[in-house]
């Protein structure tokens, strides 16, 4: 991967939950000061000019806190702000085409679902890490289809990038996640569903610490 190895917890925003742009930055240095080292912005429904303002917010602040900024979807708005990368889904912009978008050192992940194919193809393409689930019932998605577990297994076997797991994971469940075979937890309720995102940050890293 270039530059940057993924943390164990990956933080995702939501516009739902971080309505304006000051309780997302706010957030976001609380999830940064207390060592989620990655950050994805989530902003699905919001107009552009807010989203470029709140992407240029928070790059500045993950330059100034040594953090890694992905942009979810939107390659152009990577681009524009000098993210770290972007993530992609299924129906997004493909690998080959972000990747020629935004130079080889950008972080490019992909969303598989739970399809051992889709990862082949995204990690063909060129995809910096892939992303599987939703594990468990997601708030923030809660029509994904639900992956198995064991697949966080057979990606190891298979590939040679970091696995990422996400949907409905947090302190209760985290350890056996990770133990299943992701590299990293994304996090999105779990880490920023209320002002206590220190102690939620906290919950998750020490969820994790009984892993051998």
């Amino acid at each position: 991967m270039p530059t940057h190895s993924l943390p164990r917890i990956y933080g995702i925003t939501d516009s739902g939950l971080l309505p304006t742009t000051h309780q997302l930055v706010t957030a976001v240095e609380t999830a940064l000061l207390a060592g989620v080292t990655w950050i994805q912005y989530r902003a699905k429904h919001l107009d552009p000019d807010t989203k470029l303002k709140q992407a240029e917010r928070l790059i500045a602040l993950c330059q100034s806190l040594n953090g890694v900024l992905i942009v979810n979807d939107d390659v152009h708005l990577a681009q524009r702000i000098g993210a770290h990368g972007v993530h992609l889904g299924q129906s997004d912009m493909p690998v080959v085409q972000a990747r020629a978008i935004l130079g080889p050192e950008a972080l490019i992940g992909v969303t598989c679902h739970s399809d051992l194919a889709l990862a082949r193809k995204a990690a063909d393409e060129g995809a910096s890490y892939l992303a599987f689930g939703r594990f468990f019932r997601s708030s923030t998605k809660p029509d994904a289809p639900v992956a198995p577990l064991s697949v966080l297994k057979k990606a190891k076997t298979q590939f040679q990038l970091p696995i990422v797991a996400i949907g409905g994971i947090d302190a209760a469940n985290a350890l056996e996640v990770y133990r299943a075979g992701a590299d990293s937890l994304a996090c999105c309720n779990s880490l920023f569903d209320g002002n206590n995102v220190k102690s939620r940050a906290e919950m998750l890293f020490r969820s994790l610490s009984h892993h051998e």
